[in-house]
């Protein structure tokens, strides 16, 4: 565990070039997460939020710069030592990554296996007490019912919680998503979110999330780290920001034609919303303005 006057992730000029490209996927980022704060990326698609989420648990190695999670210098660990740090942090993907042919429960225990030696096939094979905490932790998420039945028969908000179990298993520390309601319905996401949520603050986990709907970012996080072009360009916390004023920092910054007219789009949809508050809200007071003069007595 770090210490809780340690920063859970520190970032230092990261900056990322891939073999081949023109230009960076990321340049000059740095920030500093601390224990149990929710962190919202937040971005267009190729923005660099999903670079960075994988640079805070080695996926990815810096070109130039320094990550720092859990007091251990990324780049630095090998073997043993970088699967130890994995380990500690869970991830959570867009695509779920579930083996469709395995039972639920088995998707989970894979969760376990960096606590083993050697492989496992099926259910029976893995430890009871790994049974148990899995069980355990697909009831948390509402599926214990289904612990039996194959992944591939679930709806993708079913699946995305069992990815949620499958992660818990790893008793993390940082728990990691990318784009984890991307591929999924707005009823779907916004359960799949509150519960990623409420999980984190039962177990007082550091959450990195990365997302591209500003609304969502808005009400689900405790910061917004805004992404364009691998770049930071907006760190705030959410409270008391508004959409439009996210959205009017982006355009500020937006350099090429697509991103611009992807910001117009956007900004226009912000529009007019509350255009359709506002003349809801203007009904709204026509309509009580009737009642109270159809309910007003004569003089």
């Amino acid at each position: 565990m770090t210490n809780s006057d340690t920063p859970a992730v520190r970032i230092a000029d990261l900056g990322k070039t891939y073999p081949g490209a023109k230009v960076p996927a990321l340049e000059g980022v740095s920030l500093s997460v601390e224990p149990g704060e929710i962190v919202v990326l937040l971005g267009l698609s190729g923005s660099g939020k999903s670079t960075l989420l994988r640079h805070v648990n080695g996926l990815e190695t810096p070109t130039v710069g320094s990550v720092v999670s859990l007091d251990e210098k990324v780049a630095e660990l090998r073997g043993r030592d970088l699967r130890a740090l994995r380990g500690r942090i869970g991830f959570i993907f867009q695509q779920f990554e579930l083996v469709g042919a395995l039972s639920v429960l088995e998707n989970v225990l894979t969760g376990g296996l960096s606590t083993l030696r050697g492989p496992r096939v099926g259910v029976i094979t893995y430890p009871r007490t790994l049974r148990e905490k899995a069980l355990g932790h697909l009831d948390r998420v509402g599926l214990l019912e289904f612990a039996y039945q194959r992944a591939d028969q679930l709806s993708g908000g079913q699946q995305q919680r069992v990815a949620i179990a499958r992660a818990l298993m790893q008793d993390p520390e940082i728990l990691l998503a990318d784009e984890p309601v991307a591929s999924l319905d707005p009823e779907s996401s916004s359960q799949v979110m509150a519960l990623i949520r409420e999980i984190a603050a039962e177990r007082s986990l550091t959450v990195i999330c990365s997302l591209h709907q500003v609304d969502l970012a808005l009400s689900w996080g405790d910061r917004i780290v805004g992404l364009r072009g691998g770049r930071v360009v907006l760190d705030t916390r959410t409270d008391g920001l508004t959409r439009e004023e996210v959205m009017e920092i982006y355009g500020r910054v937006a350099t090429t034609t697509s991103e611009i007219e992807a910001l117009e789009d956007e900004l226009a949809e912000a529009r007019e919303q509350v255009r359709t508050q506002e003349a809801q809200r203007a009904a709204d007071a026509r309509e009580r303005l009737t009642e109270d003069f159809a309910n007003e007595e004569p003089a």
